[in-house]
């Protein structure tokens, strides 16, 4: 049996395993929560609430009505729309189906779109009003047959959805007319209300939604997570965040987007299994509104990525009113570094704790965490939660373990991992083998067993045959008290053949040279770390749940110096 050094540091309550895991789905934990506790509140969103039975009859509504349009065991279901009381609906409602769904981002080109239909093979989509010309334009050269429209105004208050059908509606592209053929959402739930439809069996170990990942290749591919999957890691991730919280009282915020493995496999997940209400943001990157929905609902978690919580120590609504932030007791960084000044800054702003986390896609969120109330090593994403086993072996061969804080790939093995790339054997073969996941990314562990994350491998900068990590030089750089946020690439060199190069954003009010930043790298950076080049520049690109996008960085970089 492998050493398992980590399960010495959980916090004191999180079991060293959670085994024997329940053969069950999350429709089996709606069921259930909406015959137990059927009043009490499953989702809040713009000044209205959804109870658990609410969403049991209408996710029933919506599987009665799928199945009567044809839709058949394991068909694939897109749901094209930002987080709102209808995706969850939907995923349930496909569920009970028997169907699989694939949330997919709503921002997605024409062509992105093309590629996520055709990849996953769906035929029928449900999608916000916003979107619904976009799916009219790839429809002919996709699969879909079906296609089901949906309005943001149906789960508003009735106040908000007055103010939105005045002020809002047209004007932002939320009025459309449906073609022949085409069918509201609201109308399919309130034709199925109440009626009896025969249940579609459905296995705990059937798949039970794609989620898309680049995986170690770059090339969008569909990860096929199973119903226990979904079950396993909610569990995991409960068991971690009790030891601070009050279970099915806590209000967990919805702000990552739901196509995304962070909130679909973990937030969401947890929340329906220990009861937490969940308070859904359709836009995280609107700060004014969510710190409108946190002031009024008093949420206990906030997930998100390091560039959310430094936009909100910088906030000046924060900045005029600290107390804003004092209901959280917990804070969830993932996706990217965590740097030491950003925790210190946020856990002295709200007076709660904010720990670090890494998973995959892939991995289905089997996750290391940082311990809530236990050690933190400052550098380290934390330690493997309960059943989450983590590898360090060769980066070359993959075939043997290193010791000693040895960097090398960093390898996991858990009960829920993916199962495969859709219709993909070949990629599915290169990152599973032998029942562990091969991350891609490099790391050491230890002796406590704590996961430092080095960088992924293909980030790795070359300097005249040196190895540079962009994490250590995005570290030495963020302490700057000047520096607002960074990002670090190699790029192309005449001379080093790739060069480092650091992209900077400053704060409001302060000033910085190169020279100056150069300087300030060497007291902790060897030579060849130091950026040969820096460009100050307003803004970082970023994906959709924030993370800062290095390979636009770079492909910014050689179009410039072409022309």
């Amino acid at each position: 049996m492998r050493s398992k050094p980590w399960i010495h540091h959980y916090d004191k309550g999180v079991p060293p395993t959670l085994h024997p895991y329940p053969e069950e789905t999350l429709v089996d934990v709606v069921r259930r929560s909406a015959k137990e506790q059927p009043k009490h509140s499953a989702m809040f969103f713009k000044g209205m609430s959804l109870s658990y039975q609410e969403l049991e009859q209408q996710s029933d509504a919506l599987a009665g009505a799928l199945l009567s349009l044809g839709l058949g065991i394991g068909d694939r279901v897109a749901l094209i729309m930002p987080n709102a009381p209808q995706i969850i609906i939907g995923e349930l409602g496909i569920w009970k189906a028997g169907a699989i769904a694939v949330p997919m981002n709503p921002l997605y080109t024409i062509l992105e779109l093309e590629h996520a239909l055709n990849e996953c093979g769906a035929e029928t989509v449900i999608v916000l009003t916003p979107f619904y010309e976009k799916i009219k334009a790839v429809q002919t050269v996709s699969r879909l047959k079906r296609v089901i429209a949906t309005s943001i105004k149906e789960y508003l208050s009735p106040l908000n959805t007055l103010l939105f059908t005045l002020l809002k509606e047209k004007k932002d592209g939320h009025r459309v007319k449906l073609q022949r053929g085409d069918h509201w959402l609201s109308d399919l739930l309130a034709a199925n209300a109440g009626v009896t439809f025969r249940a579609v069996p459905v296995s705990h170990d059937d798949p039970a939604i794609f989620l898309f990942s680049g995986g170690t290749t770059g090339n969008p591919k569909c990860v096929v997570i199973s119903h226990q999957g979904m079950v396993m890691t909610g569990m995991q991730i409960a068991s971690w965040f009790s030891v601070i919280l009050e279970k099915g009282k806590d209000v967990i915020l919805l702000n990552m987007p739901l196509f995304h493995v962070y909130a679909q496999v973990g937030i969401m997940a947890a929340a329906l299994i220990e009861r937490y209400p969940l308070v859904l943001v359709p836009n995280p990157r609107d700060l004014d509104d969510l710190l409108h929905t946190i002031k009024t609902l008093k949420p206990a978690v906030l997930p998100g990525v390091p560039t959310l919580f430094t936009a909100l120590i910088n906030h000046p609504k924060v900045k005029r009113d600290t107390s804003i932030l004092k209901s959280l007791k917990l804070s969830v960084s993932g996706a990217a570094p965590l740097m030491l000044e950003t925790k210190r800054r946020f856990e002295e702003l709200t007076g709660g704790r904010i720990i670090d986390a890494y998973s995959l896609t892939e991995s289905a969120l089997a996750s290391v965490f940082t311990p809530i109330l236990g050690t933190y090593k400052h550098g380290s994403v934390g330690i493997p939660v309960p059943d989450v086993e983590v590898r360090i072996v060769d980066p070359e061969t993959g075939l043997y373990d290193l010791v000693g804080q040895e960097v090398g790939e960093i390898v996991m093995r858990a009960p829920q991992i993916m199962k495969e790339y859709w219709q993909n054997p070949m990629e599915t073969a290169l990152v599973l083998r032998d029942g562990w996941l091969y991350t891609g990314d490099l790391g050491y562990l230890d002796e406590d067993g704590y996961l430092f994350i080095v960088d992924r491998k293909k980030d790795v900068i070359k300097p005249g045959g040196f190895q540079v990590w962009p994490r250590d030089v995005e570290e030495a750089i963020a302490v700057h008290p000047a520096v607002l946020e960074v990002g670090v690439a190699g790029v192309p060199d005449s001379y080093q053949g790739e060069a480092v190069k650091a992209w900077v954003v400053l704060r409001p009010g302060h000033e910085l040279t190169v020279d100056e930043l150069r300087e300030y790298c060497r007291k902790d950076l060897a030579a060849y770390k130091v950026p040969k080049h820096v460009e100050f520049t307003t803004a970082l690109p970023k994906s959709t749940i924030g993370k800062v996008l290095r390979r636009k960085l770079v492909e910014v970089h050689c179009e410039a110096e072409k022309a």
